[in-house]
C-alpha cells in the first residue's frame, strides 16, 4: 500500500503547498482521501485524475474539499479520445445534506453515503470510522488492506480523544492532524504535537506522520515535541508534498 501526500497544510495553501489531500494506492486501485486545494494538479504528478477509482471525504471544511468541484469539471470537460467518461464515486457522510448533494454531478460523479457504524468495503480496503471532535461532523478512518492486513489510520481533523488509542492500535502508518504545539492541549478542533505522540506511543503504531501542519511555524520543533512524546519505538516524520509512504 502506498500513501502519497498531495497537500498537508491546515486551513489554507501557502508558498506552493496545498491543503489536505492524500492518494492511497493498492495494486491498480487509486483512492483520493480528501481533496483540498491544489489536489488536482498535485495528483497529476502521480496518476491522471481520470484514473481515480473513488474519492472519500472526512468532512466538508473547505481545506479538505477545495478542489472537489474542479476535479468534477476536469472529468466532465476532458474531451480526448482515450477518456470513456467513467462516473466517479465520491464517498461522504450525510450529516450536511447540502454538501453531500454537491458530491453528485450528473454523468460525472455520484455521491455515496458511508455509514459510520458499518465497515465500508472500498476496492481493496475495509474502512471503519470514528466520529471526531471538530466544529463540524468529521470522521477518522482506519483502512485495512484485505490482502495483506496492513493498516493505515487517518485522524481527519480532531481535538484530543482517548478513543484514538484504540482506533489506531498497531497501525502501520498513523497520519495525525497536528496543527498545534505542546502547551495547547485539549483544543476543540486539533491535536497538539504532544497529543499525537502520546496516542502513537500508547497505540503502538509503527510510524506517525504529522499532517494538517501550521504555516510559518517551526516544524522541526513540532516534530521534536511529537517524537519526545512518542518515545523511541515510534518513528515520527513530517508530512511533505509529494512524499510517499509504503507499508
Amino acid at each position: 500500500m502506498k500513501v502519497t501526500v498531495l497537500g498537508c497544510l491546515g486551513g489554507f495553501p501557502h508558498n506552493d503547498e496545498g491543503t489536505s489531500a492524500y492518494l492511497l494506492q493498492e495494486g491498480s486501485y487509486n483512492l483520493l482521501l480528501d481533496c483540498g486545494s491544489r489536489a488536482v494538479t498535485e495528483l497529476e504528478h502521480f496518476v491522471s485524475p481520470l484514473c481515480l477509482d473513488a474519492v472519500i471525504l472526512s468532512h466538508y471544511h473547505h481545506d479538505h474539499i477545495a478542489d472537489l468541484g474542479v476535479l468534477q469539471y476536469y472529468r466532465q470537460l476532458w474531451d480526448k479520445d482515450d477518456w470513456d467518461g467513467m462516473n466517479l464515486s465520491i464517498y461522504g457522510h450525510t450529516e450536511d445534506k447540502n454538501r453531500f448533494n454537491d458530491l453528485t454531478l450528473p454523468n460525472v460523479s455520484t455521491g455515496v453515503a458511508y455509514n459510520p457504524d458499518e465497515t465500508l468495503r472500498l476496492g481493496p480496503f475495509d474502512v471503519t470510522f470514528m466520529k471526531t471532535i471538530h466544529p463540524v461532523p468529521c470522521y477518522a478512518m482506519r483502512f485495512t488492506v484485505r490482502k495483506t492486513g496492513k493498516v493505515f489510520v487517518f485522524t481527519g481533523d480532531s481535538g484530543y480523544m482517548e478513543e484514538f488509542k484504540g482506533f489506531a492500535k498497531n497501525a502501520d502508518l498513523f497520519l495525525a492532524d497536528t496543527y498545534l504545539f505542546e502547551g495547547q492541549e485539549r483544543h476543540h478542533a486539533h491535536f497538539t504535537s504532544k497529543e499525537s505522540g502520546e496516542i502513537a506511543r500508547v497505540a503502538q503504531v509503527k510510524k506517525l506522520v504529522l499532517t494538517h501542519l501550521p504555516q510559518e511555524k517551526d516544524l522541526n520543533l513540532l516534530h521534536k515535541q511529537a517524537q519526545q512524546a512518542a518515545g523511541e519505538k515510534v518513528t515520527v516524520e513530517l508530512a511533505k508534498k509529494r512524499k510517499t509512504f509504503e507499508i
